[in-house]
């Protein structure tokens, strides 16, 4: 047995019109749909408004004589402006909530031909909803055919599971957000691929703050610009991507370049100044380093994220800025906050979404790809493509997978620029991969990355402070700490010979009070790496 079929609909204040006996010759859409010689109707939920009532008598006369098997019902609607989408969307679910569908006995149609371009924008989100359990309706007039001829109807089901075509486009769309967060490299990491998944999602339906962390070359520079990219693609941003390492701002120039100043704020404004924030607005706003801001300058940036107004330097009228903020760090920011170097507010507001970007050296899936992306971008850059021989790249590859890689990609682009830049004829040969690994595992470029580490992990100020004696000797405690596995391997590696004299040996301990003479933890020097304890 058939089931009954019930369409829901408003009546066409204009489209449904007719006067005798002419209306026959014409399209009316709500007459039409009950024509359809494939398509019985059962009943007829007719929607209109309160003025409508003669025109409701008419229709339902004219359907009693073309469909007699439809029951009409109509229903007089308490809208007053059909153009009002909260009036009208509160009026429609108000009426879904309250008719007694029976899904499982009758089949609903919900026809929105008829009715204000916003009672259809309704209509399809109560369906899309499922308030209205059924499928959306909608009549065409019948082209070229003669006068009064029945029209045609197209019935959409919005579980787009069930459109194959469709799933392959949002499919291919989605890789194709997901090739831009990557930068087109094809990325084979499991838990990198994730993170990205994760992130499109969020950047796609968010415009929340996001926190990017990890290590020094991670890339979250260049995530940052990608995520900005794949919001402007999505019409979600108008303004500008406005990037500030945090590490270069310090005292009045921090809150002058961040927040802007007026003229005469301080010796030398000499003009006014708007500042990053207001020139991010309606844009992104990437603060990279953001553990490196002052207390105040975080106190002015939280209150310009949760109400889009700060006063500017020198000012005494608050301006307005309504940016979307990335951020980056290097830093353990929970423990920053345990230290009073960063505010737990400011953390509680821009940690909604974080995202750990993973060292290099915890993706050997990826070394391959990413090495083929630093040679195309160097062919770029210079015109002329370099390849490996078979040998060389295989020799690469090997020494890669074991290469601790301390700024991680900032490293491997440098290393493809050097290989690049000496090969003769464009070919990398076995000979200068070994001549790269050598310089690569030679003591110059350990201590190199050694001191990399404290211009990441101490301020400009902090460092200038150092005597060069004393530089000298925590740059060995960082190159040690980023070669050990855990605090106590560093601390028997950098006591070694004190330790064999001693009958209380706690040199994890002793090297911890070392570090926090510079304010420093074994966490922000160590980096993960496999090596015996």
């Amino acid at each position: 047995m058939t089931r009954p079929t019930v369409v829901i609909g408003f009546l066409g204040s204009t489209l449904d019109k007719g006067s005798k006996p002419k209306r026959w010759e014409r399209w009316r859409p709500t007459i039409d749909l009950c024509r359809q010689p494939e398509l019985p109707i059962a009943r007829l939920e007719l929607l209109h408004f309160p003025g409508h009532t003669a025109l409701v008598e008419q229709v339902a006369s004219d359907l009693a004589e073309v469909a007699p098997e439809t029951e009409v019902r109509p229903t007089a609607m308490r809208i007053k402006n059909a153009w009002d989408f909260e009036e009208v969307f509160a009026a429609l679910h108000d009426y879904a909530l309250g008719y007694p569908f029976r899904p499982e006995d009758e089949d609903y149609l919900i026809h929105v031909t008829t009715g204000s371009h916003v009672i259809q924008i309704c209509l399809f989100l109560l369906t899309e909803s499922r308030h209205f359990p059924g499928k959306l309706i909608q009549g065409s007039p019948a082209r070229g055919q003669p006068k009064g001829s029945v029209g045609r109807v197209s019935v959409i089901d919005l579980d787009l599971g069930r459109y194959d075509r469709l799933a392959q486009r949002f499919a291919a769309q989605r890789a194709r957000k997901l090739s831009l967060l990557k930068g087109g490299i094809p990325t084979r990491n499991a838990g990198y691929n994730r993170l990205i998944a994760e992130l499109e999602q969020v950047a796609t339906a968010s415009t929340a703050p996001i926190l990017f962390c990890g290590p020094t070359g991670a890339g979250k520079s260049n995530l940052a610009r990608r995520v900005y990219a794949l919001r402007q693609a999505a019409h979600h941003v108008r303004g500008r991507l406005v990037e500030v390492n945090c590490a270069t701002l310090r005292g009045d120039a921090a809150m002058s370049t961040l927040f802007g100043h007026v003229k005469g704020a301080f010796t030398g404004a000499a003009r006014d100044r708007p500042g990053l924030l207001r020139a991010a607005h309606q844009g992104v706003l990437f603060l990279d380093e953001v553990g490196e801001l002052g207390l105040d300058e975080q106190a002015m940036l939280l209150r310009a994220l949760e109400e889009k107004r700060f006063l500017p330097l020198g000012a005494d009228v608050e301006v307005e800025s309504d940016f979307q903020l990335l951020a980056g760090t290097n830093r353990d920011l929970e423990q920053a906050v345990r230290e009073g170097r960063f505010r737990e507010d400011l953390l509680a507001r821009i940690d909604l979404w974080t995202f750990r970007l993973p060292s290099l050296r915890e993706r050997p899936e990826d070394l391959e790809p990413n090495l083929d992306h630093e040679l195309e971008q160097t062919a770029r850059r210079t015109g002329q493509r370099v390849t490996f021989n078979r040998e060389a790249r295989e020799a690469f590859l090997a020494f890669a997978a074991r290469y601790p890689w301390p700024r991680n990609f900032r490293d491997l682009s440098a290393c493809v620029t050097r290989l690049a830049t000496l090969a003769p004829g464009g070919r990398i040969t076995r000979a200068g991969v070994e001549a790269e690994v050598a310089r690569l595992e030679g003591g110059g470029h350990v201590a190199g990355a050694a001191e990399g580490v404290l211009e990441e992990v101490l301020r400009p100020a902090q460092l200038a402070e150092l005597d060069r004696f004393d530089r000298v000797q925590l740059e060995e405690v960082a190159r040690v700490c980023r070669a050990s596995t855990s605090l106590a391997a560093a601390g028997r590696t950098l006591f070694q010979a004190s330790h064999r004299r001693r009958s209380t040996r706690n040199d994890g301990d002793r090297l911890r009070k070392y570090l926090a003479k510079y304010g420093l933890t074994f966490s922000e020097l160590a980096r993960a790496r496999p090596a015996p304890d």
